[in-house]
């Protein structure tokens, strides 16, 4: 399905719409990185940007590629990241949802997505937005079939500044019904001096929270969002100091939630022992 229109859209030497790192790694914890690239599709040129706007935090969620990356290989995890930028599909909204194709936003008109016709959209949801969707799905899939239920953490990043107001929050917790990951992680960013926002600067429970609900909540899965303020990693040693917290914390899961109890099968599923 998705092989046709790819050839449309990506030239043979331009990369693929996903990358998986640590595909087979064993750990049931899985990463996933909407918005990790500001990468264009060759064929869609420029889209009518400038270069800033081409790396901006609406074209791309910055450093939070570089944090998904490290902490998959310092953990040993299993990661998938979007290989293109939100501007030409945005991974984490549903495709009927006007953000899916940005036209404006915070100042910045998109001519690339003006007057778009839904073979436009269509060419390039089956080339970029459902393989990434697919890839995501298959590591699912793989580490429950191992006998673990992955805890599904997405990463993102936030502006220190947005429509004027200074977001005061340094880290963002996501979630929506299962507190389960949320709790680990709001106890243990707060205890390491971060001003943590509890489903700020964005909500968990809203429906733009695409991935999460498409492939982790709808089949109980622990899952959690996880903001971190761009300023806090637009440089290495911030990845470096972010990326060493989340390790411990992320490290710590499985014997946390295990430790939880196992509660209803479905929703609170066990990382061990599933076969």
């Amino acid at each position: 399905m998705a092989d046709g229109n790819t050839r449309h859209l990506l030239c043979a030497d331009e990369p693929g719409p996903f990358k998986v790192l640590n595909p087979l790694a064993e750990l049931p914890i899985l990463l996933v990185c909407d918005h990790a690239s500001c990468r264009f599709p060759k064929s869609l040129g420029d889209m009518g940007l400038d270069p800033f706007a081409r790396r901006c935090h609406l074209a791309v969620d910055i450093g939070a590629s570089a944090l998904t990356e490290r902490l998959a290989a310092s953990i040993g995890v299993t990661a998938v990241l979007a290989n293109y930028s939100r501007l030409v599909v945005d991974c984490n909204r549903q495709l009927m949802d006007p953000g899916a194709f940005l036209e404006f936003g915070d100042g910045v008109l998109v001519p690339g997505n003006r007057n778009l016709r839904q073979s436009d959209k269509d060419l390039r949801s089956e080339a970029l937005y459902w393989p990434y969707h697919e890839a995501v799905d298959q590591q699912v899939q793989r580490l429950r079939n191992a006998g673990r239920a992955p805890a599904f953490i997405a990463v993102h990043s936030f502006t220190p500044v947005m429509n004027g107001e200074a977001r005061p929050w340094q880290i963002g917790v996501l979630w929506d019904s299962d507190t389960r990951l949320r709790d680990i992680f709001l106890a243990d960013f707060t205890a390491a001096g971060y001003f943590v926002g509890d489903n700020e600067p964005y909500s968990g429970k809203a429906p733009q929270d695409f991935t999460i609900d498409h492939h982790a909540e709808k089949i109980g899965l622990p899952h959690i969002g996880i903001e971190i303020r761009q300023d806090l990693i637009g440089e290495g040693h911030g990845v470096e100091n972010i990326a060493n917290l989340m390790h411990e914390i992320i490290e710590s899961i499985p014997a946390r939630i295990d430790a939880t109890g196992a509660g209803d099968e479905e929703k609170r599923t066990s990382f061990h022992d599933r076969r």
